[in-house]
């Protein structure tokens, strides 16, 4: 089983980008909406980066971690104050 942290790596491997880069890059198709689900996100990632459910996951919960992403109701903790 892989870590987060590697997903994360891997990530970054796999696509030549970086988190923050996909989060702009989600923003600016318009993404990033109040109403976004992980379903819609993993397609999303599918679809831009070629990425799998596992990899689109790890993404999903860094974006809620970083608070560039809200969900209503999640167990993530997030970092954003």
């Amino acid at each position: 089983m892989m870590s987060f942290q590697a997903y994360i790596a891997n990530i970054v491997a796999m696509t030549k980008t970086t988190p923050e880069a996909i989060k702009n890059k989600a923003a600016k198709d318009g993404l990033l909406t109040p109403d976004l689900t992980a379903s819609k996100f993993v397609d999303w990632l599918a679809k831009e980066y070629k990425l799998g459910r596992g990899h689109s996951m790890a993404l999903w919960k860094l974006f809620i971690e970083k608070g560039w992403i809200v969900v209503k109701s999640s167990k993530i903790k997030t970092n954003k104050k």
